[in-house]
């Protein structure tokens, strides 16, 4: 091929003496630029990259001709196929011939991380990067940390108390001198880029001073509104309309809900101002929105758990004793309405038969969800075990399409629930659920016997409801310029190779956001985003890849062929675009051109693509590189 001064053929190139063997070749030949023939460059372009960096040659002169992906994995006709191939090299010849070199851009760095969600992958995350010695802004919606593991009884595999081993984390993240609270708070807007985002905070009105309050408890113990559905219990318990979410809440400090609150709907009571020993009610607080610089965002969003009117040939016109499993947390949890008991909603009498139902919304697609939600078959298995060791000599069955156990001592778990502790599992598909002489029938198809149908009489039954993702979570995604799946779980840049990033670079996700999780496999991808946190804080700047757009200027009088339409700023998904004036040496407005902001830039060519005016060229990405390529594969 013209221009080729040296070629090799070697069958590992990204082995050490694959490079090694680049780096001698660049030296001995003065090569001026180097194609490498093997697999897609999402793979090992930075690999060769450095490679050839190390030789002394700069990096954005070495082009990847993808002969894997795109050509030997799907083709079957071998001879047809090579011709491909080298007609790939060939274009990728052309191309780096006009290469230009290429300096990283340097980025100023806020030493700064802000975590959306007060979960427990949030926590863990605030507290690892905390203890590497950065500042964090740890935002919660509620008015307490916790998230939903402050309202399980026991974790699944070693059945330690949730709330035991939870509230030392929350008190560590409370008074962890450099991380501060904003509970009861939520995320405006993200704007920015990677090591330089400006996050706004919504406080939303607490209607207490928190700064005054001692968290005493009068103002929710004299509260005459006590007959409000209690979030934490799951609508199984009641509470005042002041007060806090639960016992151990951190911080300890009470909210008034206002929706609920007579003196916020009749302008009547009072009783919490006039009772209030240190005075901190204040009625007439307003929503507070607070800016914060940071170099890093982690998202910890978590999830939902499906409700049962969802699911209505199981929820029997909303039964009281058709609980979710979430709601039977409730019921088994020494904190929990019952303290502790298993006793039916309905009467508060324990149930003699509890029939737990597996994969309620999940694995159905005829449902909109035909995704695993990965935690049912463990915590089911758990709520069975519990309610024996609890009500003895009550039966346990469980109906399942199959049991998933992938984890360390899972397995184990559920063999003990079957074989010590004597839960019945059915394999089988749940028809439906009815009343019949005031007591609960589930009408199952049995799967191991030709679909046989079989009734269980039961008295109460415990749906394993799907998880979901957070209602709001596609407006956060578009906040932070994140993308999602058609599930609404947040996604991450690469399923095994960037479990923790997304696409746009400074944003990290942790926890059950990404997709549903356990407890040890969200604390364990909270550790690991707070490692990538700490490394780019590593640097007292940041180094961007310079694959990045550019509003071509041209001398005067023209200064710019751009026409100021900004068709290219509507488009941009990183919101990279900016108003540039141009003046005249008196200071007037010539003209207003587009203008990239190469700290926000992510190099995806959206604008390149629609310019009307062709002004605009991305960096590696040339019009000459790209015609010159295509016009190999045209011969």
């Amino acid at each position: 091929m013209p221009g080729v001064a040296y070629a090799v053929d070697y069958r590992y190139t990204c082995s050490e003496p694959g490079q090694a063997q680049i780096r001698e070749a660049i030296t001995k030949h003065n090569l001026t630029g180097v194609v490498v023939g093997a697999c897609s460059p999402r793979m090992h372009e930075k690999t060769f990259r450095k490679t050839v960096a190390a030789a002394g040659l700069n990096p954005y002169l070495c082009e990847i001709a993808n002969l894997r992906e795109q050509c030997s994995w799907v083709h079957t006709d071998r001879e047809k196929a090579t011709e491909k191939a080298i007609q790939i090299v060939h274009s990728m010849v052309e191309r780096v011939s006009r290469n230009v070199p290429l300096s990283a851009i340097k980025v100023p760095l806020t030493r700064r991380a802000v975590v959306i969600g007060g979960g427990i992958a949030g926590i863990q995350a605030a507290l690892d990067i905390a203890e590497g010695g950065v500042q964090v802004v740890l935002v919660e919606r509620s008015p307490s940390l916790g998230g939903h593991m402050s309202q399980l009884s026991e974790t699944f595999p070693t059945l330690d108390c949730s709330q035991c081993i939870l509230t030392p984390r929350m008190v560590e993240a409370a008074t962890h001198p450099n991380i501060r609270l904003e509970t009861y708070s939520e995320v405006e807007s993200v704007s920015g880029y990677v090591g330089n985002f400006e996050v706004k905070i919504r406080r939303k009105a607490r209607s207490i001073d928190w700064s005054k309050c001692t968290g005493c408890g009068t103002c929710w113990q004299k509260c005459p509104q006590k007959k409000l559905a209690s979030e934490f219990d799951e609508g199984l318990a009641r509470r005042t309309a002041i007060g806090i979410p639960f016992p151990q809440a951190v911080p300890n400090k009470p909210v008034i809900d206002r929706a609920n609150c007579t003196k916020f709907k009749t302008g009547k009571c009072g009783v919490c101002a006039k009772l209030c020993p240190t005075g901190a009610i204040i009625y007439d607080q307003e929503d507070e929105i607070i800016t914060e610089k940071a170099g890093a965002v982690v998202v910890a969003t978590g999830f939902q758990v499906l409700g049962k009117e969802h699911l209505p040939a199981y929820a029997v016109g909303d039964d009281p004793d058709v609980v979710t499993g979430l709601q039977f947390e409730r019921l088994a949890s020494a904190s929990g309405p019952t303290a502790g008991e298993i006793l039916r909603p309905s009467d508060g009498k324990a149930p003699g038969t509890i029939v737990f139902v597996q994969c309620a919304g999940s694995r159905d697609a005829a449902k909109g969800r035909a995704y695993c939600s990965k935690i049912c078959c463990m915590y089911t298995a758990k709520h069975a075990m519990l309610y024996r060791h609890k009500v003895h000599g009550g039966r346990a069955f469980v109906l399942c399409m199959d049991v998933r156990t992938p984890g360390k001592g899972y397995d184990e778990f559920y063999r003990r629930a079957t074989e010590v502790d004597g839960v019945q599992y059915i394999r089988s598909r749940v028809a439906r659920i009815y009343r019949d002489n005031g007591q609960l029938v589930v009408q199952v198809a049995d799967t191991l016997n030709g679909g046989e149908r079989i009734d269980i009489r039961a008295d109460m039954v415990v749906l394993g409801t799907a998880a979901i993702p957070q209602p709001d979570v596609r407006a956060m995604a578009q906040k932070l310029g994140i993308g999602y799946d058609a599930d609404g779980w947040l996604s991450e840049a690469h399923p095994k190779l960037r479990p923790v990033e997304t696409n746009t670079a400074g944003v990290y996700l942790a926890g059950a956001c990404q997709g549903p999780k356990d407890i040890p496999e969200s604390v364990a991808q909270a550790s690991a985003v707070a490692a990538k946190v700490l490394g780019l804080f590593a640097a007292t700047e940041l180094s961007r890849d310079p694959v990045v757009a550019k509003v071509n200027r041209c001398a005067p009088p023209l200064f710019s062929t751009c026409i100021g339409c900004f068709t290219c700023a509507a488009a941009c998904p990183y919101k990279a675009i900016e108003r540039d004036e141009i003046r005249d040496r008196k200071g007037n407005v010539i003209k207003t051109v587009a203008k990239v902001n190469s700290g926000l830039c992510q190099g995806c060519g959206t604008c390149v693509s629609l310019c009307r005016s062709k002004s605009i060229d991305l960096d590696g990405f040339t019009d000459e590189q790209m015609l010159a390529a295509l016009a190999v594969l045209a011969e």
